[in-house]
């Protein structure tokens, strides 16, 4: 029987990568300053007895015996939630739940219980005591009898408490506070979080209990811990939005069991997240007719469309060097659309100071909003309003020209669905049906939008 050693490695927190010395640019991903040092152990106990190996009572197993059916999922009670997971949560899965701070993560896992009375739900709290968790519990309301609280950050006991007691669900708040005795480092670590999350996803396989993982984020905005974790789990879901505003979006990085393409929106209240069904409510104009610089982009992110208000700000540079500042856009791409409108439509905003935000805290990728941040920035250099009841969707190219974007169909819909009567497009868009009471008016580039929307 071997000796039990232990050795000091470097890990790369980013992709999980070993070496046996620090380097200052990790040779996996590429990333520098992101080795940290762990102590591991080496020569564990090994057994001549193939039985006792893990695993090794089972055959390969031919594809065609395979059952091919749907895996069996369970309903949350929640009908966002239950649809960025792809239909509910699916048995023996792992979900993994990250965001920043008081975002809603701790808020989020404690109302799935709380609304699934039916579920048994062992709750596995590392941050916080159990009389918190009860005063959070209380300040959300629900029916509670379903839900039991275990603080521990040992995984050891935590699984042995699981095994005893074969919940329906399992959540564990959070993945960075738990730590096993097979590991010699402190909790958080590189090697702890790969440790206990494969025991995690152990239980979960073995016993068929899905298990919910709360994560935190780095500064960068990515899941804390090393990159594998995220390859170890089933699901991941992330929070975005500001934690001082009321919205919050869950978005789907990855999913084995649906699709990544979903986005699940809840407002923050006194009592817990409450699902918004009907996203444009929180992106809509709130203003009074009449100001310029603001128009309204229908988007898509994912599979679902909604409409999002645009604001741009445009000024005489009081300084020597012209500011340029975007809040929920890319910076990059902003610079790009104004050298387009200077050099293909003759508009001088290379002295002047841009501003532009996104309405509702939202974090905007899409192309399509190309043509509404152009709208805008032209309505406020021109100080004239653009109506209410008109939407934009439409790439700008480099040479001033409007591209199609994807699903045009459906973003028409959404307007028409919301009352606004015309909607910019693309002349090279191809529709197959327009709704009555919107206008779709196709243009080619950006002179011809002005001409249309500017006379």
């Amino acid at each position: 029987m071997a000796t039990v050693k232990t050795k000091t490695v470097w890990f790369c927190k980013s992709c999980g990568n070993e070496a046996s010395k620090w380097m200052g640019r990790c040779p996996a991903c590429g990333e520098w300053n992101t080795m940290v040092e762990e102590t591991v152990a080496t020569g564990r106990k090994s057994s001549s007895d193939p039985a006792s190996v893990p695993g090794s009572g089972h055959k390969p197993t031919p594809l065609a015996e395979i059952d091919s059916a749907h895996e069996r999922r369970m309903s949350l009670n929640n009908a966002e939630l239950d649809r960025i997971l792809g239909g509910g949560l699916v048995e023996g899965s792992l979900v993994l739940i990250g965001g920043e701070p008081g975002i809603g993560k701790s808020t989020l896992s404690l109302q799935i219980p709380l609304n699934c009375p039916s579920l048994k739900t062992l709750y596995v709290t590392g941050e916080e005591s159990a009389k918190q968790v009860k005063l959070r519990a209380a300040r959300i309301g629900g029916d509670d009898s379903g839900c039991y609280i275990y603080s521990e950050t040992l995984m050891e006991n935590i699984i042995s408490e699981a095994r005893k007691m074969m919940p329906d669900l399992m959540v564990v708040d959070s993945v960075q506070t738990m730590f096993s005795q097979n590991v010699e480092s402190s909790p958080g670590s590189v090697t702890q979080i790969k440790e206990t999350a494969s025991m995690l996803l152990r239980f979960a396989k073995e016993t068929g209990v899905p298990v919910i993982l709360i994560g935190h984020i780095t500064k960068e905005g990515s899941i804390a811990g090393p990159k594998i974790l995220e390859h170890i789990v089933d699901v991941v879901l992330q929070f975005e939005g500001d934690n001082r505003g009321t919205y919050r979006l869950l978005r789907s990085i990855k999913n084995r069991f649906g699709s990544t393409s979903e986005l699940a929106v809840f407002e923050m209240t006194g009592k817990g997240l409450r699902e918004v069904s009907n996203p444009s409510e929180m992106l809509v104009p709130m203003h009074e007719e009449g100001l310029s610089g603001v128009a309204v982009s229908a988007m898509l992110d994912g599979t679902r469309p909604f409409l999002i208000e645009v604001q741009a700000l445009v000024s005489t540079a009081a300084y020597g060097t012209p500011q340029r500042s975007a809040t929920g856009f890319d910076v990059r791409r902003l610079n790009m659309l104004l050298a387009v409108l200077e050099k293909r439509a003759g508009f001088k905003l290379g002295i002047k100071d841009v501003f532009l935000n996104m309405a509702g805290g939202l974090k905007v990728s899409d192309p399509a909003c190309d043509l509404a941040v152009v709208c805008a920035v032209l309505s406020s250099n021109f100080d004239f309003a653009i109506s209410s009841d008109v939407c934009f969707a439409g790439e700008v190219g480099l040479s001033g020209e409007i591209r199609p974007v994807a699903q045009t169909d459906r973003r028409v819909m959404e307007a028409g669905r919301l009352g606004y009567r015309k909607i910019y497009v693309s002349s090279f868009s191809s529709l197959e049906m327009v709704p009555d009471g919107i206008e779709v008016v196709k243009v080619a580039d950006i002179p011809a939008l002005c001409r249309s929307l500017f006379k």
